[in-house]
């Protein structure tokens, strides 16, 4: 789904590729016109368009990019970086893997941000995580993310007020992590999306009603640590995620791909003292979808591969597809470097960058924050820092409160 911000006028929804023009008054500065497109990129070519996760029009196209939004404070502070950090109970989200690696039988989190603000003023991201030890080598996650679009106001083509709308999107996830020896852990994990953009009341020009969108995905992921010196501990780290069906919006129109992602991480930590611990940390991302490829007026492909394609065929031809060859294939990465300092497990200290292509999304912001501990609670907090001129992204905050009990005895068993 995309986004246009404009002050002026119009609802924009477009569906199975056909956009239709729907009048509304004028709104109050405070409540900015929203654009919804439903449909791909190219036809969101407004000034100012971004996709619901922050990235540009020009990013690769999926559907439900909200699921790759990160949505604690800890990594956020860290320029999105998380797949190979000490593990959390956020793990569900980074590298379900690192679960088998918790300390406390039962962890639970919850995260809030709101999101997108620069442009609009309700939309958010909530997400709750929960994590329960079955015993030393085996550990259960599950976690819920809902995604708030705020309120629209529905304007027939007639401009009979059809009331307000609330769209939104959520997914729920379950988990399996387990050891394999002390270093090494594998994760599985399965998720339920739904998305829901359409209250029914709109049709399409081929007469078939729009409907919520739903889908179930799988993932696989892996974390290894390694002690190594006077308290030092290297881990590296991967996560894939979101591999399943396409999802659609109508009975028999088109589908969409969901927002497959490979992760990558490594992650060094050295003890200052018997208090203090710095970490290093760096994350590389990629979409495993087809690149769209280039087309004459006529709609013939003159430079790229068709992305018509099925699921498994779109993940391998990902790696390979993009217009520009190897180059191209090269800007579909992002970055994330990292660093946190922790003091006693009480303090802890965090920064980071997030770099994305400007041909490939755009995104590029530093981040800031801390996290405090008392007893078995935790607080966290991060701030992303970027020029309102250029990013929707500008001033986001994120929130997390985390609780770790239950005591250690599963996780003694043997």
């Amino acid at each position: 789904m995309f986004i246009n911000i404009n002050k002026s006028v119009g609802l924009f929804i477009i569906l199975n590729n056909k956009p239709k023009l729907h009048p509304m008054k004028f709104l109050s500065p405070k409540n900015l016109t929203v654009y919804f497109l439903l449909a791909l990129p190219a036809l969101a070519s407004a000034q100012s368009t971004t996709t619901t996760s922050g990235s540009g029009v020009n990013a690769i196209p999926t559907a439900v990019p909200f699921l790759n939004i990160s949505p604690d404070s800890r990594s956020g502070a860290m320029g999105d970086a998380g797949v190979a950090i000490s593990p959390d109970v956020n793990a569900n989200y980074w590298n379900p893997a690192k679960l088998a690696f918790l300390e406390d039988n039962d962890n639970v989190a919850l995260s809030y941000s709101p999101w997108l603000r620069h442009l609009v003023p309700d939309v958010s991201l909530a997400y709750l995580s929960y994590a329960h030890k079955i015993d030393d080598r085996n550990t259960f996650g599950a976690s819920l993310r809902y995604f708030n679009l705020g309120s629209i106001q529905l304007i027939d083509a007639n401009q009979t007020d059809q009331g307000l709308y609330k769209p939104s999107e959520f997914s729920i996830d379950a988990s399996f992590a387990r050891k394999f020896g002390d270093n090494l852990s594998l994760g599985l994990t399965m998720r339920y999306i739904y998305s829901n953009f359409s209250n029914g009341a709109f049709v399409s020009g081929s007469g078939q009603q729009n409907k919520a969108g739903n889908a179930v995905s799988a993932g696989v992921s892996l974390f290894y640590q390694k002690p190594y010196g006077d308290g030092s501990l290297f881990a590296f780290g991967t996560n894939i995620s979101n591999i399943g069906n396409k999802i659609s919006y109508t009975s028999t129109g088109p589908s969409y791909f969901l927002p497959a992602n490979l992760k990558l991480g490594v992650a060094n930590t050295w003890s200052l003292d018997e208090v203090s611990k710095f970490t290093v940390a760096f994350d590389v991302n990629k979409l495993l979808v087809p690149t769209p490829p280039i087309r004459d007026n006529n709609g013939n492909i003159i430079q790229g591969k068709n992305d018509d394609v099925s699921v498994p065929a779109g993940i391998f031809q990902s790696f390979g597809d993009a217009p520009g060859g190897f180059s191209e294939e090269l800007k579909e990465l992002s970055f994330s470097p990292g660093l946190e300092y922790s003091y006693n497990n009480l303090l802890a200290i965090r920064a980071g960058y997030f770099y994305e292509n400007p041909n490939k999304g755009g995104r590029h912001y530093a981040t800031a924050g801390f996290g405090l501990k008392y007893n078995i609670f935790q607080f966290d907090f991060s701030y992303l820092m970027a020029s309102q001129q250029n990013s929707p992204l500008a001033n986001t905050l994120r929130f997390t409160l985390s609780a770790s009990f239950g005591g250690t005895t599963n996780a003694s068993k043997k």
